[in-house]
């Protein structure tokens, strides 16, 4: 496995990190994910009322797109390099642009926006997401996420 540098990181600024794969989301995730944030609303849980709705079916929680990103970010190539470990920060600029209906595939956009030293083997990573839904001009999030990685 190859070892993450500063330096590597460096020369990725401004450059994309790829896309991930396709992901779907299904009414199962939609229901575990209510049930593990005890977030209920009928627009995500109940079908039939949802069909009855101008949504027309039920759609995934905001805050389950988000909490997408880290296994979206595990499919770019610098964190499939060696570094000690990396955590969330924090997050910027987050928008819900489109709602993901059950059955919507998805996939991330992601570029590297910036890269902050911030001590001895520390950076700070800003990485710009896109979350596209499968044949859809609209993305249904648009996020920037801070990455405190350890080198």
């Amino acid at each position: 496995m190859v070892k993450l540098s500063a330096k590597k990181l460096n020369e990725l600024e401004g450059k994309s990190l790829g896309q991930s794969a396709w992901l779907e989301v299904t009414q199962e995730r939609i229901n575990n994910f209510a049930e593990a944030t005890e977030d209920r609303q009928w627009i995500h849980v109940d079908p039939e009322k949802a069909a009855r709705s101008p949504l027309k079916s039920t759609v995934a929680h905001g805050f389950l797109l988000l909490s997408l990103l880290p296994f979206f970010l595990s499919q770019c190539e610098i964190f499939q390099t060696k570094f000690r470990f990396a955590v969330n920060y924090g997050l910027n600029r987050v928008r819900f642009t489109s709602p993901v209906h059950t059955g919507d595939r998805i996939r991330n956009q992601a570029s590297l926006k910036k890269v902050e030293k911030k001590g001895l083997r520390k950076v700070m990573l800003t990485i710009e997401n896109t979350f596209e839904i499968e044949g859809k001009e609209k993305p249904a999030l648009v996020a920037e996420i801070l990455v405190l990685l350890y080198l």
